[in-house]
């Protein structure tokens, strides 16, 4: 039986924006003709799936109708919920929907991973399918690059054929995050493979409210033009709550999936940077370098409300202190040891550290070193020129 796909697709995206006029879906960005979302669609175009299941609220079905058509697709089911009750909840109420049968194997998938090598993903999926039961679940745990505090964490001990999670860590610190790393912990990714049969017989016996309003809500459904819209009254009686919480710090049943592929969530601009880092050639242009006194930059990307740089400082060079009405700036190092003034505080930065300039803050980039410094630079705001610079030392004399 192929594997249905379940897209969940609710999240805003907040953490990315600090001004709320400017707030866009992470999901939905244009990073440069693509999206995360599309990114997700083009996963699931592949002979071991179903057509897919998309749950997500009002406020988003143009962009996905837009991106559905986009990408091809012509049969699909969208769930529409009435409000957001995190991801237990829309995990549950899609899987309840009539057109699925109890032994199908779902996968969910979160709108918003960019995950490399796919072959390998999807291979992966189709090796542990022989494995699902109707009370088991898989999570799908990702080789950490570096320590992150950004993420959950799982530690896992082979039993059989299979690694069986032995305890969650939820986001720790980074002191924490290297020494759980060193016992083999995994990222945990926030995707799901299981049984339509497992979900009903966890949520029975873990969150047997939840399940029979949720149930309610699907029954009472209305269904046009492939959309559920879930009745409001059950639905708002369901508890916000996430799947992880839920359902798999209870369950005895848990299995990872571990995977050594490149993976992100772009869930801060210090990971967007480093992606474009990794694919500047594919979006650096002559015409887009500029050259100053300094060194120069490249504008590798313009989008909504946003601007991704390269800054090369060459040995010796120094910028301007200077400060933005604008915009806030974010820095990732990939090369040299840039000497950084933000405010009163100086620092040196290394290749791999980053760091936040906010909004109307003062701040500077000197080069003392021989080696030239490079650095990937997101500027975030509404206006993103080089008017909005007040210069107030430059050792080139552009000071008005």
């Amino acid at each position: 039986m192929k594997i249905r796909p379940v897209i969940l697709c609710g999240g805003s995206g907040t953490r990315l924006w600090s001004d709320p006029k400017h707030h866009q879906p992470k999901q939905f960005i244009d990073f440069g003709n693509w999206t995360l979302f599309g990114k997700t669609l083009e996963r699931i175009k592949n002979s071991i799936f179903d057509y897919p299941i998309i749950s997500t609220n009002k406020k988003y079905i143009r962009e996905i109708k837009k991106h559905l058509k986009l990408k091809g697709f012509k049969k699909y089911k969208i769930i529409l919920e009435p409000a957001k009750r995190n991801t237990a909840t829309a995990i549950l109420s899609s899987t309840l929907i009539k057109e699925i049968p109890e032994i199908q194997p779902l996968i969910f998938l979160t709108s918003d991973h960019l995950i490399e090598k796919t072959n390998l993903f999807n291979k992966s999926i189709k090796k542990h399918q022989k494995y699902l039961t109707d009370k088991n679940i898989f999570i799908f745990g990702i080789k950490p690059s570096n320590p992150s505090s950004e993420f959950g964490y799982f530690l896992s001990k082979r039993v059989s054929n299979k690694y069986k999670v032995s305890k969650f860590i939820e986001k720790p610190n980074l002191e924490k995050a290297k020494k759980i790393i060193k016992k083999n912990a995994y990222w945990n990714s926030g995707m799901f493979f299981l049984t339509k049969k497992s979900i009903i017989n966890n949520f029975k016996k873990y969150q047997s409210r939840n399940f029979n309003y949720c149930l309610n809500s699907v029954k009472k459904s209305k269904f046009k033009n492939n959309i559920y819209y879930l009745n409001k009254d059950d639905f708002l009686k369901c508890k916000t709550i996430s799947f992880d919480y839920a359902i798999l710090e209870k369950s005895k049943e848990i299995n990872a999936i571990k995977l050594n592929i490149p993976w992100s969530d772009l869930g801060s601009w210090k990971e967007i940077c480093k992606v474009y880092d990794k694919f500047k050639t594919k979006y650096q242009k002559k015409k887009n370098i500029f050259y100053r006194p300094w060194g120069r930059y490249t504008n590798l990307y313009n989008g909504k409300n946003f601007l991704i740089k390269e800054l090369f400082v060459k040995s010796k060079g120094i910028l301007s202190l200077q400060k933005h009405f604008h915009r806030a700036e974010h820095w990732v190092v990939t090369q040299g040891k840039p000497k950084i003034t933000l405010n009163r505080k100086k620092m040196i930065l290394k290749p791999g550290e980053n760091i936040f300039i906010p909004l109307g803050a003062k701040h500077r980039i000197e080069n003392p070193g021989k080696i030239p410094v490079k650095i990937i630079e997101a500027q975030v705001g509404s206006i993103l020129k080089e008017t909005d610079i007040v210069r107030y030392q430059d050792v080139y004399g552009r000071v008005n």
